[in-house]
Order: C-alpha cells, then structure tokens, then sequence
C-alpha cells in the first residue's frame, strides 16, 4: 500500500502480515480521490475514519491536507500499526483509538465533515451504519458518509443517498446531509 498523493506521497504502509485487515485497494483508493477531489476541498477537513484498518484511508485524507483525522478500530494491533506509523511520518493530527466503531457512533460528541467507513463486507450489521451516523448527530452540517461495501448492498433508497462508484469489487455510495 503507498500514499497515492500529497505530502506522504509515494511512502509506502507496510503493515504486519497478521493483521485482520482487507486494505482498499491503490486502484479504488485513487478512483475514490479522484471523485472526492471534485466533490470537496479535503484541506482543512475533519475527518472520522470507521473500521480504519491498516489506516490506508487516513493517512491519505492526512496527506491531503486534513486538519485532523480519527482512525477507529476494535483491533489493539491495527491501533498500534497506525500509532507508529504516525510516529514515523512525524504526523501528530491523527488520533487513533481502539473501540468497537457501533460503540464509538452511539457515544462520540464531536462532529466531523467526512466520515469513511470500511467494515467487514460480511459484517452483519453494514447496512444500519448510514442511518446510525446520521442519528448520532456524528456528521456536520454539509458533511458527507462514505461507505465502503461489496456489490451486494444497494444504498440508493436511502434519504441521504448522494451516489455510488464501483472500482472492481470495491463500491463506494456516498451520502448528504443537507
């Protein structure tokens, strides 16, 4: 896995080999920037990184200008990936916390403007994740979810449903607030 843009550009994220993780893809990662590059000035932006993994998605919303990230994920060794990776770019505006992503959603009070979330595609639960960011209250005014699924799941009868993109087996719907 590598940054595909901006001040990381071109380091690489190598993490350990048993970690539970199914990191996006650089083709989908790249397709997913391209959209977004028109759709946001990701400069400046709070960012809220759900089920985050390796922490591939959050170094680039990192790279890319965001003023903060938050990397969320149950698993004690991909917080501790992301904590010395962060150390070893020398970038102190990630926060990377170890919590069930369902918990930190239902307890969290800051708000964000983008939420990325990449659960498990067998994740029993995926599809209640657009309604619970909504109701949480976790999304700010003109913010924007960002859901990493499989073909299987279809979001475009949702209230807040904006678009979907498919890079292979990757898909991406996004949602609106306003």
């Amino acid at each position: 896995m590598r940054i595909v843009s901006g001040i990381y550009k071109g380091r690489r994220l190598l993490p350990p080999v048993n970690l539970p993780v199914r990191p996006t893809t650089d083709f989908a990662k790249e397709g997913l920037f391209n959209v977004l590059n028109n759709m946001v000035d990701i400069e400046g932006l709070r960012v809220l990184d759900l089920f985050t993994g390796s922490g591939s998605i959050a170094f680039e919303f990192l790279s890319r200008g965001a003023v903060e990230v938050t990397a969320i994920d149950s698993n004690h060794r991909c917080i501790d990936f992301i904590k010395k990776t962060a150390e070893a770019f020398g970038a102190t505006n990630i926060k990377a916390i170890k919590s069930n992503s369902f918990v930190f959603i239902k307890h969290m009070v800051s708000s964000y403007d983008l939420i990325f979330a990449d659960p498990p595609y067998d994740l029993e639960r995926i599809e209640s994740i657009p309604d619970l960011v909504f109701s949480s209250g976790l999304l700010a005014d003109e913010g924007m979810l960002i859901l990493e699924h499989s073909a299987r799941y279809k979001f475009e009868k949702h209230e807040h449903f904006s678009s979907q993109r498919q890079y292979g087996s990757v898909n991406f719907s996004f949602f609106k607030k306003s």
